[in-house]
Protein backbone atom coordinates (compact mmCIF):
# COMPACT_ATOMS: atom_id res chain seq x y z
CA UNK A 1 0.00 0.00 0.00
CA UNK A 2 1.83 3.52 -0.99
CA UNK A 3 3.06 5.51 2.15
CA UNK A 4 0.62 8.53 1.46
CA UNK A 5 -2.26 6.20 1.72
CA UNK A 6 -1.16 4.88 5.29
CA UNK A 7 -0.47 8.36 6.73
CA UNK A 8 -3.76 9.63 5.64
CA UNK A 9 -5.12 7.01 7.99
CA UNK A 10 -2.73 7.49 10.89
CA UNK A 11 -4.65 9.83 13.99
CA UNK A 12 -3.89 13.21 13.09
CA UNK A 13 -4.60 14.83 16.99
CA UNK A 14 -7.87 17.04 15.46
CA UNK A 15 -10.14 15.81 18.08
CA UNK A 16 -9.58 16.73 21.70
CA UNK A 17 -10.18 14.70 24.24
CA UNK A 18 -10.46 17.33 26.99
CA UNK A 19 -13.00 19.63 24.90
CA UNK A 20 -14.89 16.61 23.67
CA UNK A 21 -15.66 15.23 27.76
CA UNK A 22 -16.45 19.08 28.29
CA UNK A 23 -19.32 18.92 25.37
CA UNK A 24 -20.61 15.56 26.66
CA UNK A 25 -21.03 17.03 30.29
CA UNK A 26 -22.81 19.79 28.87
CA UNK A 27 -24.78 18.29 26.56
CA UNK A 28 -26.28 15.41 29.53
CA UNK A 29 -26.89 18.26 31.86
CA UNK A 30 -29.71 19.84 29.17
CA UNK A 31 -31.41 16.20 29.40
CA UNK A 32 -32.25 16.55 32.82
CA UNK A 33 -33.45 20.51 32.73
CA UNK A 34 -35.51 19.08 29.53
CA UNK A 35 -36.88 15.93 32.12
CA UNK A 36 -37.65 19.03 34.72
CA UNK A 37 -39.25 20.79 32.40
CA UNK A 38 -41.60 18.60 31.45
CA UNK A 39 -42.52 17.03 34.68
CA UNK A 40 -42.68 20.64 36.62
CA UNK A 41 -44.78 21.52 33.60
CA UNK A 42 -47.42 18.69 34.23
CA UNK A 43 -47.28 19.31 38.47
CA UNK A 44 -47.68 23.26 37.48
CA UNK A 45 -50.89 22.69 34.93
CA UNK A 46 -49.04 24.77 32.19
CA UNK A 47 -48.27 23.50 28.88
CA UNK A 48 -45.97 20.71 29.69
CA UNK A 49 -45.24 19.87 25.46
CA UNK A 50 -45.13 23.08 24.56
CA UNK A 51 -42.28 24.06 26.97
CA UNK A 52 -40.76 20.69 26.46
CA UNK A 53 -40.40 21.29 22.77
CA UNK A 54 -39.03 24.54 23.26
CA UNK A 55 -36.02 23.49 25.31
CA UNK A 56 -35.22 20.89 22.89
CA UNK A 57 -35.56 22.91 20.07
CA UNK A 58 -33.09 25.49 22.16
CA UNK A 59 -30.94 22.66 23.22
CA UNK A 60 -30.55 20.73 19.97
CA UNK A 61 -29.98 24.12 18.13
CA UNK A 62 -27.36 25.03 20.40
CA UNK A 63 -25.66 21.84 19.87
CA UNK A 64 -25.28 22.45 16.02
CA UNK A 65 -23.84 25.72 16.64
CA UNK A 66 -21.64 24.74 19.26
CA UNK A 67 -20.41 21.49 17.11
CA UNK A 68 -20.03 24.00 13.68
CA UNK A 69 -18.36 27.18 15.00
CA UNK A 70 -14.36 26.22 14.89
CA UNK A 71 -13.66 28.77 18.25
CA UNK A 72 -14.36 25.91 20.92
CA UNK A 73 -14.83 29.07 23.97
CA UNK A 74 -17.15 30.83 21.61
CA UNK A 75 -19.52 27.50 20.77
CA UNK A 76 -19.41 26.43 24.40
CA UNK A 77 -20.73 30.16 25.66
CA UNK A 78 -23.32 30.14 22.96
CA UNK A 79 -24.52 26.83 24.14
CA UNK A 80 -24.50 27.57 27.69
CA UNK A 81 -26.05 30.93 27.23
CA UNK A 82 -29.23 29.59 25.09
CA UNK A 83 -29.78 26.75 27.59
CA UNK A 84 -29.42 29.09 30.32
CA UNK A 85 -31.94 31.29 28.76
CA UNK A 86 -34.76 29.18 28.09
CA UNK A 87 -34.60 27.84 31.29
CA UNK A 88 -34.97 30.78 33.10
CA UNK A 89 -38.21 31.96 30.56
CA UNK A 90 -39.88 28.81 31.97
CA UNK A 91 -39.01 29.69 35.60
CA UNK A 92 -40.43 32.90 35.05
CA UNK A 93 -43.68 31.31 33.66
CA UNK A 94 -44.21 29.16 36.27
CA UNK A 95 -42.75 31.16 39.36
CA UNK A 96 -45.74 33.63 38.44
CA UNK A 97 -48.28 30.84 38.56
CA UNK A 98 -47.01 29.31 41.51
CA UNK A 99 -47.53 29.93 44.93
CA UNK A 100 -44.91 32.46 46.70
CA UNK A 101 -43.62 29.45 48.86
CA UNK A 102 -43.40 27.29 45.84
CA UNK A 103 -41.24 29.30 43.69
CA UNK A 104 -37.76 28.53 42.25
CA UNK A 105 -34.48 29.98 42.03
CA UNK A 106 -35.46 32.92 44.79
CA UNK A 107 -33.26 34.04 47.08
CA UNK A 108 -35.43 32.34 49.50
CA UNK A 109 -35.06 28.59 47.72
CA UNK A 110 -30.98 28.78 47.14
CA UNK A 111 -30.57 29.75 50.76
CA UNK A 112 -32.42 26.84 51.52
CA UNK A 113 -30.63 24.56 49.38
CA UNK A 114 -27.60 25.60 50.74
CA UNK A 115 -28.96 25.41 54.37
CA UNK A 116 -30.40 21.59 54.10
CA UNK A 117 -33.94 20.82 54.52
CA UNK A 118 -32.94 18.33 57.37
CA UNK A 119 -31.11 21.08 59.28
CA UNK A 120 -33.80 23.07 58.30
CA UNK A 121 -36.69 21.39 60.25
CA UNK A 122 -33.99 20.46 62.90
CA UNK A 123 -34.04 24.12 63.75
CA UNK A 124 -37.34 24.63 63.60
CA UNK A 125 -38.31 22.06 66.02
CA UNK A 126 -36.77 23.40 68.64
CA UNK A 127 -39.01 26.67 68.50
CA UNK A 128 -42.88 26.32 69.15
CA UNK A 129 -45.37 29.00 68.65
CA UNK A 130 -47.68 29.01 71.29
CA UNK A 131 -51.49 30.67 70.55
CA UNK A 132 -53.97 33.38 72.62
CA UNK A 133 -55.37 30.62 73.93
CA UNK A 134 -52.27 29.12 75.16
CA UNK A 135 -52.35 25.72 72.26
CA UNK A 136 -48.95 24.64 71.05
CA UNK A 137 -48.83 25.31 67.10
CA UNK A 138 -47.57 21.77 65.72
CA UNK A 139 -44.86 22.54 62.87
CA UNK A 140 -46.86 22.32 59.21
CA UNK A 141 -46.14 19.97 56.49
CA UNK A 142 -43.27 21.18 53.99
CA UNK A 143 -44.27 23.18 51.18
CA UNK A 144 -47.39 24.39 51.95
CA UNK A 145 -48.78 28.01 52.67
CA UNK A 146 -48.68 27.01 56.69
CA UNK A 147 -45.12 26.52 56.14
CA UNK A 148 -43.98 28.99 54.70
CA UNK A 149 -45.31 31.42 56.91
CA UNK A 150 -44.56 29.80 59.89
CA UNK A 151 -40.76 29.57 58.67
CA UNK A 152 -40.93 33.26 57.68
CA UNK A 153 -42.17 34.89 61.28
CA UNK A 154 -39.92 32.05 63.14
CA UNK A 155 -37.04 34.02 60.92
CA UNK A 156 -38.30 37.91 61.97
CA UNK A 157 -38.86 36.65 65.44
CA UNK A 158 -35.49 34.86 66.24
CA UNK A 159 -33.18 37.46 64.44
CA UNK A 160 -35.05 40.22 66.41
CA UNK A 161 -34.98 38.49 69.66
CA UNK A 162 -30.47 38.21 68.71
CA UNK A 163 -30.35 41.98 67.94
CA UNK A 164 -32.38 42.62 71.69
CA UNK A 165 -35.47 44.27 70.06
CA UNK A 166 -38.50 45.08 71.68
CA UNK A 167 -40.34 46.11 69.09
CA UNK A 168 -40.91 45.50 65.44
CA UNK A 169 -42.83 48.04 62.86
CA UNK A 170 -44.04 46.70 59.48
CA UNK A 171 -44.59 48.91 57.01
CA UNK A 172 -46.70 49.02 53.85
CA UNK A 173 -45.06 49.71 50.49
CA UNK A 174 -45.60 49.28 47.05
CA UNK A 175 -44.27 45.96 46.46
CA UNK A 176 -42.61 45.04 49.94
CA UNK A 177 -42.87 45.76 53.59
CA UNK A 178 -40.50 48.21 55.46
CA UNK A 179 -39.39 46.59 58.88
CA UNK A 180 -37.99 48.51 61.78
CA UNK A 181 -36.54 46.96 64.97
CA UNK A 182 -36.40 49.37 68.15
CA UNK A 183 -33.59 47.99 70.30
CA UNK A 184 -32.62 50.18 73.38
CA UNK A 185 -35.21 52.81 72.34
CA UNK A 186 -33.16 53.66 68.65
CA UNK A 187 -34.58 52.98 65.57
CA UNK A 188 -32.73 50.10 63.18
CA UNK A 189 -33.69 50.02 59.85
CA UNK A 190 -34.02 46.72 58.57
CA UNK A 191 -33.63 44.71 54.86
CA UNK A 192 -37.52 45.12 53.44
CA UNK A 193 -39.77 41.79 53.41
CA UNK A 194 -41.45 40.98 50.03
CA UNK A 195 -44.91 41.94 50.51
CA UNK A 196 -46.62 38.29 49.47
CA UNK A 197 -44.06 36.54 51.62
CA UNK A 198 -44.87 39.13 54.98
CA UNK A 199 -48.89 38.74 53.98
CA UNK A 200 -48.25 34.53 54.58
CA UNK A 201 -46.49 35.77 58.15
CA UNK A 202 -49.33 38.31 58.57
CA UNK A 203 -51.95 35.51 58.49
CA UNK A 204 -50.25 33.75 60.78
CA UNK A 205 -48.80 35.94 63.55
CA UNK A 206 -53.47 37.19 63.21
CA UNK A 207 -54.15 33.61 63.92
CA UNK A 208 -51.99 33.13 66.52
CA UNK A 209 -52.95 36.34 68.34
CA UNK A 210 -57.20 35.07 67.73
CA UNK A 211 -57.51 38.07 65.70
CA UNK A 212 -60.03 38.21 62.59
CA UNK A 213 -57.38 37.85 59.14
CA UNK A 214 -59.88 39.25 56.71
CA UNK A 215 -60.58 42.39 58.67
CA UNK A 216 -57.45 44.64 57.24
CA UNK A 217 -58.67 48.29 58.19
CA UNK A 218 -59.96 48.01 61.75
CA UNK A 219 -57.38 48.29 64.30
CA UNK A 220 -56.95 44.77 66.05
CA UNK A 221 -54.54 43.77 69.56
CA UNK A 222 -53.74 40.32 70.64
CA UNK A 223 -51.28 38.08 72.36
CA UNK A 224 -49.30 35.29 71.26
CA UNK A 225 -46.22 33.52 72.76
CA UNK A 226 -42.83 31.89 71.62
CA UNK A 227 -41.46 28.87 73.37
CA UNK A 228 -37.70 27.48 73.14
CA UNK A 229 -37.33 24.83 75.52
CA UNK A 230 -38.55 25.81 78.90
CA UNK A 231 -38.44 29.46 78.40
CA UNK A 232 -41.61 31.70 77.01
CA UNK A 233 -41.41 35.23 75.32
CA UNK A 234 -45.14 36.88 74.89
CA UNK A 235 -45.69 39.76 72.01
CA UNK A 236 -48.07 41.72 71.86
CA UNK A 237 -49.10 42.10 68.01
CA UNK A 238 -51.58 45.36 66.92
CA UNK A 239 -52.42 45.69 63.15
CA UNK A 240 -53.82 48.99 61.81
CA UNK A 241 -55.27 49.71 58.05
CA UNK A 242 -53.66 52.29 55.84
CA UNK A 243 -54.30 53.26 52.17
CA UNK A 244 -50.99 50.96 51.60
CA UNK A 245 -51.89 48.56 53.49
CA UNK A 246 -52.32 46.92 56.78
CA UNK A 247 -49.74 47.91 59.24
CA UNK A 248 -48.12 45.91 62.11
CA UNK A 249 -46.61 46.40 65.23
CA UNK A 250 -45.28 43.63 67.02
CA UNK A 251 -44.00 44.49 71.13
CA UNK A 252 -42.26 41.90 73.46
CA UNK A 253 -44.01 41.80 76.87
CA UNK A 254 -41.19 42.20 79.49
CA UNK A 255 -42.08 41.54 82.99
CA UNK A 256 -41.14 44.72 84.79
CA UNK A 257 -39.61 44.36 87.59
CA UNK A 258 -39.47 48.11 90.30
CA UNK A 259 -36.03 48.89 90.26
CA UNK A 260 -34.53 50.79 93.04
CA UNK A 261 -33.47 54.43 93.22
CA UNK A 262 -29.83 53.47 92.86
CA UNK A 263 -30.30 51.47 89.77
CA UNK A 264 -31.74 54.21 87.51
CA UNK A 265 -29.01 56.07 86.90
CA UNK A 266 -28.73 59.16 89.99
CA UNK A 267 -25.40 61.13 90.24
CA UNK A 268 -24.35 60.75 93.66
CA UNK A 269 -25.63 64.26 94.53
CA UNK A 270 -28.74 63.82 93.20
CA UNK A 271 -29.28 60.32 95.05
CA UNK A 272 -29.05 61.74 98.33
CA UNK A 273 -31.14 65.17 97.22
CA UNK A 274 -33.63 62.03 96.51
CA UNK A 275 -33.09 60.26 100.02
CA UNK A 276 -33.98 63.31 101.82
CA UNK A 277 -37.53 62.54 101.02
CA UNK A 278 -37.99 59.68 103.07
CA UNK A 279 -37.75 61.87 106.06
CA UNK A 280 -40.41 64.25 105.44
CA UNK A 281 -43.94 63.68 105.96
CA UNK A 282 -45.82 65.44 103.90
CA UNK A 283 -45.63 67.59 100.39
CA UNK A 284 -45.58 66.65 96.63
CA UNK A 285 -42.67 65.59 94.37
CA UNK A 286 -43.46 65.75 90.57
CA UNK A 287 -41.50 63.42 88.43
CA UNK A 288 -41.14 64.44 84.79
CA UNK A 289 -39.80 63.72 80.98
CA UNK A 290 -41.64 63.05 77.39
CA UNK A 291 -43.44 59.64 76.71
CA UNK A 292 -40.85 56.84 76.73
CA UNK A 293 -37.75 58.02 78.47
CA UNK A 294 -38.53 55.74 81.89
CA UNK A 295 -40.82 58.73 84.06
CA UNK A 296 -42.88 55.64 85.30
CA UNK A 297 -39.55 53.59 86.72
CA UNK A 298 -38.30 56.35 88.07
CA UNK A 299 -42.07 56.91 89.78
CA UNK A 300 -42.02 53.50 91.12
CA UNK A 301 -38.44 53.87 92.17
CA UNK A 302 -39.42 56.54 94.84
CA UNK A 303 -42.41 54.92 95.82
CA UNK A 304 -40.15 51.65 96.64
CA UNK A 305 -37.58 54.32 98.68
CA UNK A 306 -40.36 54.45 101.13
CA UNK A 307 -40.39 51.46 103.94
CA UNK A 308 -43.91 49.64 103.02
CA UNK A 309 -43.96 48.03 106.33
CA UNK A 310 -44.18 51.26 108.32
CA UNK A 311 -46.05 53.32 106.01
CA UNK A 312 -49.37 53.05 103.96
CA UNK A 313 -48.45 53.62 100.30
CA UNK A 314 -50.96 53.32 97.57
CA UNK A 315 -50.97 54.16 93.99
CA UNK A 316 -53.55 55.01 91.78
CA UNK A 317 -52.68 54.03 87.61
CA UNK A 318 -54.03 53.57 84.50
CA UNK A 319 -52.16 50.32 83.11
CA UNK A 320 -49.61 49.59 86.19
CA UNK A 321 -46.57 47.94 84.07
CA UNK A 322 -44.42 46.36 87.15
CA UNK A 323 -46.11 44.72 90.24
CA UNK A 324 -44.76 47.26 93.30
CA UNK A 325 -44.31 44.45 96.54
CA UNK A 326 -46.35 45.78 100.07
CA UNK A 327 -47.33 48.58 97.37
CA UNK A 328 -51.85 48.57 96.87
CA UNK A 329 -51.93 49.25 92.99
CA UNK A 330 -55.52 50.84 91.99
CA UNK A 331 -56.31 50.92 88.48
CA UNK A 332 -58.00 52.93 86.91
CA UNK A 333 -60.05 51.19 84.40
CA UNK A 334 -62.42 51.56 81.68
CA UNK A 335 -65.46 50.56 83.51
CA UNK A 336 -64.56 53.24 86.25
CA UNK A 337 -65.66 55.62 83.75
CA UNK A 338 -69.54 55.02 83.97
CA UNK A 339 -69.64 56.47 87.68
CA UNK A 340 -66.30 57.93 88.96
CA UNK A 341 -63.80 59.84 87.05
CA UNK A 342 -59.90 60.08 87.93
CA UNK A 343 -60.53 62.55 90.35
CA UNK A 344 -62.98 60.60 92.21
CA UNK A 345 -61.08 57.72 91.91
CA UNK A 346 -58.14 59.60 93.85
CA UNK A 347 -60.34 60.91 96.88
CA UNK A 348 -61.64 57.66 97.34
CA UNK A 349 -58.04 56.41 98.00
CA UNK A 350 -57.41 59.24 100.29
CA UNK A 351 -60.15 58.74 102.12
CA UNK A 352 -58.74 55.48 103.34
CA UNK A 353 -56.15 57.27 105.13
CA UNK A 354 -52.39 56.14 103.14
CA UNK A 355 -49.66 58.23 104.32
CA UNK A 356 -47.77 58.00 100.90
CA UNK A 357 -49.96 58.40 97.48
CA UNK A 358 -48.30 57.68 93.39
CA UNK A 359 -50.67 59.31 90.85
CA UNK A 360 -49.76 58.50 87.52
CA UNK A 361 -49.81 60.84 84.84
CA UNK A 362 -52.42 63.75 85.94
CA UNK A 363 -53.84 65.21 83.39
CA UNK A 364 -56.62 67.23 84.75
CA UNK A 365 -57.23 69.96 87.08
CA UNK A 366 -59.43 68.28 89.32
CA UNK A 367 -56.73 65.70 89.76
CA UNK A 368 -54.12 68.06 90.32
CA UNK A 369 -56.08 70.33 93.56
CA UNK A 370 -56.49 66.64 95.06
CA UNK A 371 -52.88 65.90 95.13
CA UNK A 372 -51.93 69.06 96.27
CA UNK A 373 -54.65 69.48 99.20
CA UNK A 374 -53.95 65.76 100.06
CA UNK A 375 -49.84 67.08 100.16
CA UNK A 376 -50.85 69.90 102.42
CA UNK A 377 -53.09 67.52 104.75
CA UNK A 378 -50.52 65.75 105.75
CA UNK A 379 -49.76 63.32 102.91
CA UNK A 380 -46.73 62.47 101.15
CA UNK A 381 -47.80 62.65 97.36
CA UNK A 382 -45.95 61.93 93.83
CA UNK A 383 -47.05 62.34 90.45
CA UNK A 384 -46.11 62.44 86.81
CA UNK A 385 -46.32 64.89 84.28
CA UNK A 386 -45.36 64.93 80.57
CA UNK A 387 -42.89 67.97 80.16
CA UNK A 388 -39.29 68.59 78.56
CA UNK A 389 -38.02 70.19 81.53
CA UNK A 390 -38.32 70.97 85.09
CA UNK A 391 -39.24 74.82 84.23
CA UNK A 392 -42.17 73.53 81.88
CA UNK A 393 -42.91 71.33 84.18
CA UNK A 394 -43.21 74.18 86.84
CA UNK A 395 -45.29 76.45 83.63
CA UNK A 396 -47.75 73.34 83.30
CA UNK A 397 -48.24 72.37 87.52
CA UNK A 398 -48.91 75.90 87.84
CA UNK A 399 -51.65 75.95 85.04
CA UNK A 400 -53.46 72.48 86.36
CA UNK A 401 -53.23 73.74 90.03
CA UNK A 402 -54.82 77.44 88.81
CA UNK A 403 -53.93 78.54 92.87
CA UNK A 404 -50.46 79.37 92.34
CA UNK A 405 -50.50 79.52 96.25
CA UNK A 406 -51.26 76.19 96.57
CA UNK A 407 -49.15 74.83 94.12
CA UNK A 408 -45.88 76.72 95.46
CA UNK A 409 -46.42 75.85 99.22
CA UNK A 410 -47.20 71.99 98.83
CA UNK A 411 -44.18 71.13 96.08
CA UNK A 412 -41.42 69.78 97.65
CA UNK A 413 -39.08 69.50 93.85
CA UNK A 414 -39.12 68.11 90.37
CA UNK A 415 -37.33 65.74 88.47
CA UNK A 416 -37.30 65.96 84.32
CA UNK A 417 -35.68 63.03 82.66
CA UNK A 418 -34.42 60.93 79.34
CA UNK A 419 -33.26 57.93 78.91
CA UNK A 420 -29.29 57.66 77.13
CA UNK A 421 -28.00 54.52 75.41
CA UNK A 422 -24.50 52.89 77.17
CA UNK A 423 -21.83 52.03 75.44
CA UNK A 424 -20.82 48.62 74.96
CA UNK A 425 -18.07 47.81 77.09
CA UNK A 426 -16.33 45.29 74.57
CA UNK A 427 -16.27 47.21 71.84
CA UNK A 428 -16.06 51.06 72.66
CA UNK A 429 -13.16 52.75 71.24
CA UNK A 430 -11.25 55.54 73.51
CA UNK A 431 -10.27 58.84 70.94
CA UNK A 432 -8.54 62.32 72.08
CA UNK A 433 -11.28 64.33 71.86
CA UNK A 434 -11.10 67.81 69.50
CA UNK A 435 -10.66 70.46 71.84
CA UNK A 436 -13.30 72.78 69.51
CA UNK A 437 -15.49 70.59 69.95
CA UNK A 438 -14.96 71.00 74.33
CA UNK A 439 -14.92 74.50 73.99
CA UNK A 440 -18.19 74.03 72.68
CA UNK A 441 -19.60 72.53 75.25
CA UNK A 442 -17.54 74.32 78.25
CA UNK A 443 -15.66 71.50 78.93
CA UNK A 444 -12.17 71.96 80.26
CA UNK A 445 -9.78 70.24 77.51
CA UNK A 446 -7.02 69.68 80.29
CA UNK A 447 -9.27 67.87 82.71
CA UNK A 448 -10.78 65.27 79.78
CA UNK A 449 -7.82 63.12 78.15
CA UNK A 450 -10.29 60.61 76.45
CA UNK A 451 -13.47 60.30 75.38
CA UNK A 452 -15.22 57.16 73.84
CA UNK A 453 -17.42 55.87 71.27
CA UNK A 454 -19.17 52.96 69.61
CA UNK A 455 -16.82 50.26 68.06
CA UNK A 456 -19.36 48.51 66.82
CA UNK A 457 -16.17 45.53 65.83
CA UNK A 458 -13.64 43.56 67.44
CA UNK A 459 -10.77 42.27 66.47
CA UNK A 460 -10.97 38.73 67.09
CA UNK A 461 -7.60 36.30 67.76
CA UNK A 462 -6.45 35.82 63.94
CA UNK A 463 -7.14 39.71 62.99
CA UNK A 464 -10.35 38.93 61.80
CA UNK A 465 -13.01 42.18 62.17
CA UNK A 466 -16.11 40.37 63.90
CA UNK A 467 -19.37 41.77 65.03
CA UNK A 468 -19.54 42.18 68.18
CA UNK A 469 -21.53 39.48 70.33
CA UNK A 470 -22.79 41.66 73.38
CA UNK A 471 -24.12 44.79 71.23
CA UNK A 472 -24.71 43.42 67.90
CA UNK A 473 -22.59 45.94 66.31
CA UNK A 474 -25.09 48.70 67.85
CA UNK A 475 -21.98 50.00 70.15
CA UNK A 476 -24.72 50.33 73.17
CA UNK A 477 -25.60 47.96 75.49
CA UNK A 478 -28.90 48.86 77.65
CA UNK A 479 -30.06 52.09 78.56
CA UNK A 480 -29.69 54.39 81.69
CA UNK A 481 -31.48 58.17 82.81
CA UNK A 482 -30.10 61.28 82.57
CA UNK A 483 -32.23 63.65 84.96
CA UNK A 484 -32.17 67.16 86.07
CA UNK A 485 -33.73 67.65 89.86
CA UNK A 486 -34.55 71.08 91.30
CA UNK A 487 -35.56 70.98 95.73
CA UNK A 488 -37.97 73.88 96.39
CA UNK A 489 -36.97 76.18 99.39
CA UNK A 490 -38.68 79.20 100.91
CA UNK A 491 -37.41 81.36 98.23
CA UNK A 492 -38.28 78.95 94.85
CA UNK A 493 -42.07 79.01 96.10
CA UNK A 494 -42.41 82.70 96.81
CA UNK A 495 -40.51 83.24 93.28
CA UNK A 496 -42.98 80.65 91.91
CA UNK A 497 -46.41 82.71 93.47
CA UNK A 498 -44.57 86.19 92.17
CA UNK A 499 -43.19 85.44 88.87
CA UNK A 500 -44.70 87.20 85.92
CA UNK A 501 -43.01 84.38 83.49
CA UNK A 502 -41.36 81.04 83.33
CA UNK A 503 -38.15 82.64 82.48
CA UNK A 504 -37.70 84.42 85.38
CA UNK A 505 -38.56 81.15 87.54
CA UNK A 506 -35.48 79.09 85.22
CA UNK A 507 -33.11 82.38 86.21
CA UNK A 508 -33.93 81.32 90.10
CA UNK A 509 -33.46 77.24 89.57
CA UNK A 510 -30.04 78.17 88.00
CA UNK A 511 -29.23 80.64 90.38
CA UNK A 512 -29.64 77.88 93.11
CA UNK A 513 -26.99 75.61 90.59
CA UNK A 514 -29.07 73.68 89.24
CA UNK A 515 -27.64 71.45 86.23
CA UNK A 516 -29.23 71.49 83.15
CA UNK A 517 -29.96 67.90 81.13
CA UNK A 518 -26.77 68.77 78.67
CA UNK A 519 -24.86 69.43 81.93
CA UNK A 520 -25.14 65.98 83.39
CA UNK A 521 -25.15 64.24 79.66
CA UNK A 522 -22.39 65.59 79.71
CA UNK A 523 -20.93 64.10 82.62
CA UNK A 524 -21.83 60.96 81.75
CA UNK A 525 -19.94 61.34 78.26
CA UNK A 526 -16.77 62.14 80.34
CA UNK A 527 -16.70 59.27 82.61
CA UNK A 528 -17.18 57.10 79.49
CA UNK A 529 -21.33 55.58 79.86
CA UNK A 530 -22.34 56.83 76.66
CA UNK A 531 -20.94 59.35 73.59
CA UNK A 532 -21.47 63.01 71.70
CA UNK A 533 -23.26 61.41 69.37
CA UNK A 534 -25.80 59.53 71.30
CA UNK A 535 -26.04 62.77 73.69
CA UNK A 536 -26.90 64.76 70.35
CA UNK A 537 -29.33 61.95 69.20
CA UNK A 538 -31.39 62.31 72.53
CA UNK A 539 -31.23 65.85 73.54
CA UNK A 540 -31.65 67.07 69.97
CA UNK A 541 -35.57 68.95 69.98
CA UNK A 542 -37.82 66.88 68.06
CA UNK A 543 -39.73 67.99 65.22
CA UNK A 544 -43.15 67.26 64.62
CA UNK A 545 -44.17 67.24 60.66
CA UNK A 546 -46.70 70.03 59.78
CA UNK A 547 -50.25 69.19 59.50
CA UNK A 548 -51.49 69.38 55.71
Amino acid sequence: MPDFLLSSAEYTGYISIIKFLVFLVLFFLWLPIVSWVYNDAKAVGTKEVQWTAVLLATGASAVIIFLFIPVFLIGALIYAVAVATASLVYVKHRNSRVMDYARVLTAEHIKSLFAGKEKELDELKGFQFVTANNNEVPLPQAQTPEFFGYKSAYEILTDAAWRRASDIIFSPASQNYSVTYYVDGAALKQPPIARGQMEYSINLLKNLADLDTKEKRKPQQGMFKIRRGKNDTEWELTTAGSTAGEQIRLKKIIQQSASRLTDIGLMPEQLEQLNTLRGLKQGLFIITGPPKTGVTTTFYALLRNHDAFINSINTIERRPTAELPNITQNAFTLSDTGTSTYANKLQEIIRMGPDIVGVADCQDTKTAQSVCLAAKDGKIMYTTLTADSVVKAVGRWLKLVVDRNLAAQTLLGICNQRLIRKLCDECKQAYAPNKELLRKFNIPADKVQALYRTGKVIIGKRGKEMTCDQCQGTGYVGRTGIFEIISINDQLRKTMIQSKSLSEIGAQFRATKMLYLQEQALRKVINGTTSINEMIRVLSPQTKPKAK
